[in-house]
């Protein structure tokens, strides 16, 4: 009953502040799981949905990653993104049957526990931890003393796109889109404020986008003169493309009603 009794708490707490994708990092972190029985795990994982899972994980191992970054200089943000990629979020068999939130296999000189999983071959042989914290702490070990990572600790701090590039580009995972998906995690969810940054490193990039969107429809509505009609056309759909009313197209056309036809050659001012 009092294992119940905890989950509910959990529960709330994890209801009450994931009202969005965007979320608040604690310093008091909620209670871990590793000590439940599996099935109380289970059930407690199934009663969120996939984003509140999510807002759970990175409130219960910021800090872990965060003490990461400080002393093996990885960007919290990617630490926490490839733990929510390769453990979804905790609720993998990896993660809860061995603790390993990082999907590291044995390898050649691995003298802890081991277990088998299917991945990109059947029944290959992965790490086994104590604890998550443990999985943690390897993680940065595994980067750290392999020569093929070495090149990412010359990354400027906190840029975690050139970090999550260069993982891809040294083999961390086959998946081709691997370092798109980090990204696409640290954005979504703002883990950039565990590297201590102010802003997303695509913020400035997405406003550049935006301002010359708007500069290159203002020129197209200006060096576009007049429109031709073709299939499939509705003033509707002209008046989006052209930025303009349909009744300021009608006016301007000197139109009784909404009909065109193919061919038609409509003035735009």
């Amino acid at each position: 009953m009092h294992k119940y009794k905890s989950l509910i708490i959990i529960l709330l707490f994890i209801l009450s502040s994931c009202g969005s994708t965007k979320l608040s990092y604690k310093k008091n972190n909620p209670k871990k799981i590793e000590n439940k029985s599996l099935k109380s795990v289970n059930r407690f994982f199934n009663s969120m949905t996939n984003e509140q899972r999510t807002h759970w994980y990175v409130n219960t191992y910021s800090k872990i990653a965060i003490n990461e970054m400080k002393k093996y200089q990885i960007p919290a943000s990617i630490t926490m993104a490839q733990g929510i990629l390769e453990s979804s979020s905790g609720k993998g068999s990896l993660a809860l049957k061995s603790n390993n939130h990082f999907g590291i296999k044995c390898h050649s000189g691995w003298k802890g526990k081991k277990v088998y999983h299917d991945d990109d071959r059947k029944g290959e042989c992965f790490r086994k931890y104590k604890n998550p914290e443990k999985s943690y702490r390897d993680h940065s070990i595994f980067l750290v003393t392999r020569d093929r990572y070495s090149s990412l600790f010359k990354i400027r701090k906190g840029n975690y796109v050139k970090w999550a590039i260069g993982l891809s580009k040294a083999g961390y995972a086959t998946d081709p889109a691997y370092a798109d998906k980090l990204i696409s995690i640290i954005d979504r969810y703002e883990l950039w404020k565990l590297d201590g940054s102010k802003k997303s490193l695509n913020a400035k990039k997405e406003k550049k986008n935006k301002k010359s969107k708007i500069v290159k429809n203002k020129r197209n509505k200006k060096n576009l003169k007049q429109y031709i009609v073709k299939k499939g056309d509705t003033l509707y759909s002209i008046s989006k493309q052209l930025k303009l009313s349909v009744s300021e197209l009608i006016n301007i056309n000197n139109l009784s009603d909404n009909t065109i036809s193919i061919g038609q050659v409509l003035k735009i001012e």
